[in-house]
């Protein structure tokens, strides 16, 4: 049984702030990297006809790593720097590894 989660967050930002956005969010990307052995993969994508809009796919290998990617210091804080960025809360989902 394969127990890994997949989340997909969707991200709308303000005008204007596409280049502080993606700089934030690359730092995040590195730290999850870095810090979450639990993580499969943590990537940022803009859309190709809405340069406002992006997702983040991300792969935890169990619920015990995506609550760990959630409490860890570096999300709360850069989560934190990405929000005058953000243009509304993300709309996130999550979806159960088959």
């Amino acid at each position: 049984m394969n127990m890994s989660i997949g989340v997909i967050a969707k991200l709308t930002i303000k005008e204007g702030c596409n280049q502080a956005f993606e700089e934030k969010f690359a730092q995040l990307a590195a730290s999850v990297r870095a810090n979450e052995p639990g993580n499969n993969f943590y990537s940022l994508h803009k859309s190709r006809t809405d340069n406002l809009s992006y997702v983040v796919l991300e792969e935890y290998v169990d619920e015990a790593a995506l609550a760990a990617h959630g409490k860890s210091d570096y999300f709360r804080t850069l989560g934190a720097e990405l929000g005058p960025n953000m243009a509304g809360a993300p709309d996130v989902e999550y979806f159960d590894g088959i």
